[in-house]
């Protein structure tokens, strides 16, 4: 296990690793009444909130990512999506706002190498230290593999290519908000403790797949066992303990707090992280994770991005107070 040892990058890319979006003026129009009532409430469930041990000292994580001190931590009654926002949610935010993602307005989105065609594949936008990320002109959310692609039959799919801002946007217009990094993991767990997974510690129970992640040889080749080889619908696998699917694999989740890879281990009811910070909290993993390279699709595991940032392995879901 020595190379769980070594802090290897997660499998996500960040705007300011390619040079050329630093010159680049965006706008967005949040053109919505702050005021208007909860979206798709059907979707949430209720967390009745308590204490839980938070973070993990586990040998197979990565303790510079601050996964942990393992503490107690103390969570008040909150709402929470049971599964990511999809497309065809975000789709009624775009048609009733008007709202411009910020991938729209960089014009180009990390996309990974596997779904490009290979005039898609520009050097120049290729990250040097996960090769397998290209930023590629007009990749959006609704193009989430460049130009040609569609969400056509994906509307139930968690939505991608979006920004920690464009999810904070999305949750303010349906009257939510993004879930803090202690609320995530809480409701991740599903009442369980200290388990690797919202299941338990058997990654693959009985033999079957329980989450959308890497099978085979990462980078270059996915053997799809799970079914997938990019997104699954937002519902898929078995839920956990709370009635949540998908908080491991998947798609990442933007989480509400500032990162930090030193946690305050005092900050014991309701924590919300640093005051400030360089990049966002993510959290669950994605289906590119693989235990060979980015093994952070365990419960504890814990990931950031700059808040201008997306790809399209990358997405959220809401919150809201109880």
């Amino acid at each position: 296990m020595e190379h769980y040892k070594e802090n290897k990058s997660c499998c996500a890319g960040k705007r300011e690793d390619l040079k050329q979006s630093d010159s680049i003026q965006r706008e967005n129009s949040l053109l919505f009444d702050t005021s208007i009532n909860v979206k798709h409430k059907e979707k949430m469930v209720l967390i009745k909130g308590g204490d839980f041990l938070m973070g993990t000292e586990d040998q197979e994580g990565f303790p510079a990512d601050g996964e942990g001190p393992v503490r107690e931590v103390s969570i008040s009654p909150f709402y929470i999506d049971s599964y990511a926002v999809t497309n065809d949610e975000f789709s009624e935010f775009i048609k009733e706002t008007g709202y411009v993602t910020e991938s729209e307005s960089f014009g180009w989105s990390f996309v990974f190498h596997l779904f490009l065609r290979e005039h898609l594949k520009n050097p120049a936008m290729q990250l040097p230290r996960t090769s397998w990320w290209y930023g590629v002109e007009g990749t959006y959310w609704f193009q989430p593999e460049g130009p040609g692609s569609t969400i056509h039959n994906r509307g139930d799919h968690p939505v991608v290519h979006v920004s920690w801002n464009d999810a904070a946007a999305y949750s303010k217009w349906a009257g939510k908000r993004l879930p803090t990094e202690a609320e995530w993991e809480f409701a991740a767990r599903g009442g369980l403790e200290q388990k690797l997974y919202p299941w338990g510690n058997e990654l693959m129970p009985n033999g079957e797949h329980y989450c959308n992640i890497w099978q085979g040889a990462f980078p270059t080749e996915n053997t799809e066992e799970d079914g997938y080889v990019s997104t699954a619908p937002a519902k898929s696998f078995p839920e956990n303990g709370y009635g949540l699917y998908n908080v491991s694999g998947n798609v990442w989740e933007w989480c509400a707090d500032w990162f930090t890879n030193t946690p305050d281990s005092s900050d014991r009811k309701n924590p919300v992280g640093p005051s400030h910070g360089q990049s966002k909290v993510m959290r669950g993993g994605s289906y590119l994770c693989h235990k060979s390279y980015c093994n952070r699709y365990r419960v504890a595991a814990r990931s950031s991005n700059t808040i201008d940032s997306a790809t399209g392995n990358l997405g959220f879901r809401c919150a809201k107070d109880a």
